[in-house]
């Protein structure tokens, strides 16, 4: 019988000593129990945190001090003497690697059990890690005080060679440590309330052990990084594949369980498919080694190949249609946000209370109400800035959000201003320039008064708005949080009618209210039903023939496409000349919450 304790575990970013503190306190906390665990599990980079970029190297630590580290609040807990296995970012042999220490602490044969180095670096999407730390070369098993085990890492799971290398070595418990950020929002057709991500590793994981009848247990890093949900959902799956526990999503927690390791010989005689492995591996090996020329490299074709005929235009699978791709699961993404807003505000940046510019348009009503959930209404303060041409409808439309979620509020008329600023220029500006001029003298507002209130603010813009370029530089998109900026307008208008943002708000036309008369879709030429739907596809790398496919003409497609190229400059920093080889964002590299 094992006796686990799984640790889904929310490190401090890089703050390696106060994060070795929290290990020692989950000691503790276990230690009072009448049943102390046999092995605890943590997750990836646990003493760090993940995304570290050039950080690594200022955290990295070599196993040996990790050990005596564990070791030392270990015995400040008072606990018994226990296995633990935990992900970190590890310094070997002058080489800096994404480890896994398998260790004993306390008895007679404490000590380092095992070091996994990661394999398989991830360098697609958000990740970029094998430019930060090399791969390991190896997996194996090794034996434990009650019985034998193999540790990987994240990615190396998604390799099927992996778990069953780990499989033929003997593991009867394969533990992987992970630190998976979540994706995806749609809904499912059975209710199940949790990212896409988070379904896909628990059908692998459970795949895993199925297929080599062994317990697996994968333990998963919680809490935000840089705006990335690193959200739970850590599980145990037996031998059979069935999930004997599941974590909750964005919260740290402990699962304490007893995994009889009789049950696996059971899973593997009524499904042998790890000995019919062990029976055809040899002849499969064989048989590629011989396809392969046994050199191990393929030989090169005696005539050149010619090049392929490019291919017709399709659009996408029908699989990938039929479900409506922008569709969310509200309850789902409200969690989600709030829990990003707590992480951020209080936990990253060590902020109580926010600041929202309040337009009475749907997006600054959405960022209103997921802020007085998160943070409480006496902590949010709406602030309101009409200009002397505004829209009256927008303030009326801003107190009936006020009203609902009994934030705090103010009034700032910025006419004065404007106007004032507008008279000193040499030529009075145009009704573009001064649109500009309000949407910046209301970040100069907001940033004040955020100043004076001691709080944060907090950005509104839309994935749609950020995509078209449709926002003033250094403006709009100042705030240095911004909870909806991932979210298409649709995908904006489906979450606020779910949290009950007025019907009035969100069903008139969306409008930055900066020139009379003006609205979103009026300056676009296209609606934001289309508009949002052809960006997705552009953005999954669809060609616009194939976008056209699905029954948007082609000056639809190019018009958004020629939007999204035209406004890159607008989504980054300013382009800096780069002399050194210490460039900011170019060799020298640390995340925004570093």
């Amino acid at each position: 019988m094992l006796r686990l304790a799984l640790c889904q575990f929310r490190p401090r970013k890089a703050h390696y000593q106060e994060n070795l503190q929290l290990v020692g306190e989950v000691f503790r906390r276990l230690a009072s129990r009448p049943d102390a665990p046999d092995l605890v599990v943590f997750p990836e980079a646990a003493l760090t945190g993940y995304f570290l970029e050039g950080g690594v190297q200022e955290l990295a630590v070599s196993a040996e001090q990790l050990l005596g580290d564990l070791s030392r609040v270990h015995a400040e807990a008072g606990a018994p003497p226990v296995e633990v296995i935990i992900g970190f970012y590890e310094v070997w042999q002058s080489r800096l690697h994404n480890s896994v220490l398998a260790a004993a602490l306390g008895g007679p044969d404490a000590g380092i059990r095992h070091i996994h180095r990661k394999i398989f670096l991830p360098t697609y999407g958000v990740f970029d890690e094998e430019r930060f730390v090399e791969p390991g070369l190896t997996v194996e098993a090794f034996d434990m005080r009650w019985g034998r085990a193999a540790a990987i890492v994240c990615e190396d799971a998604w390799h099927s060679m992996i778990p069953t290398i780990a499989a033929l070595d003997g593991a009867q418990c394969l533990v992987i440590v992970s630190a998976s950020p979540a994706r995806g929002i749609q809904p499912e057709p059975n209710g199940e309330a949790r990212p896409a991500s988070v379904r896909r590793w628990e059908r692998t994981v459970q795949a895993i052990a199925v297929e080599h009848g062994m317990y697996v247990v994968l333990a998963q890093l919680v809490g935000f990084e840089g705006g990335k949900a690193l959200q739970g959902g850590s599980c145990v799956i037996g031998p059979h594949g069935e999930v004997l526990a599941r974590a909750p999503l964005f919260e740290d927690t402990v699962l304490e369980l007893e995994l009889s390791l009789e049950e696996i010989a059971r899973a593997r005689t009524e499904t042998p498919l790890l000995s019919d492995l062990e029976l055809r591996l040899p002849h499969l090996v064989d048989s590629l080694a011989q396809r392969r020329g046994r050199g191990g490299v393929r030989p090169l074709p005696a005539e050149p190949v010619p090049p392929r005929p490019s291919r017709p235009a399709r659009p996408p699978q029908r699989a990938r249609i039929d479900r409506e791709p922008l569709a969310i699961d509200p309850d789902l993404t409200r969690r989600w946000l709030v829990a990003f807003l707590r992480d951020e505000l209080r936990r990253r940046r060590g902020f109580e209370k926010a600041v929202i510019g309040l337009s009475g348009g749907v997006d600054s009503a959405l960022v209103t109400m997921l802020a007085a959930e998160a943070l409480g209404p006496e902590n949010v303060t709406a602030i309101r800035m009409p200009y002397r041409t505004s829209n009256p409808e927008s303030l009326n439309h801003a107190q009936l959000v006020i009203d609902r979620t009994h934030v705090q509020s103010e009034t700032v008329d910025i006419t004065a201003a404007v106007d004032g600023l507008a008279a000193a220029l040499p030529q009075r500006p145009d009704a573009g320039r001064l649109g500009n001029v309000m949407a910046r003298m209301r970040m100069i507002t907001l940033f004040d008064r955020a100043v004076a209130l001691r709080a944060l603010p907090l950005g509104t813009g839309n994935k749609s708005e950020r995509l078209f370029g449709y926002f003033t530089w250094h403006a709009d998109d100042s705030p240095p949080v911004n909870p909806i900026g991932d979210l298409f307008k649709t995908q904006v208008w489906a979450l606020a009618r779910h949290l009950g943002v007025p019907d009035v708000i969100v069903d008139k036309p969306a409008s930055a209210d900066l020139i009379v008369g003006q609205t979103d879709e009026g300056d676009f030429g296209i609606s934001y039903a289309k508009a949002d739907q052809i960006l997705h596809w552009l953005l999954l790398g669809y060609r616009p023939e194939e976008v056209e496919a699905l029954g948007y003409t082609p000056d639809e497609v190019r018009l958004v496409r020629h939007r999204l190229e035209t406004t890159h400059w607008k989504r980054r920093l300013p382009t800096v000349a780069m002399l050194s080889q210490t460039a900011i964002g170019e060799y020298y590299l640390r995340p925004v919450d570093y």
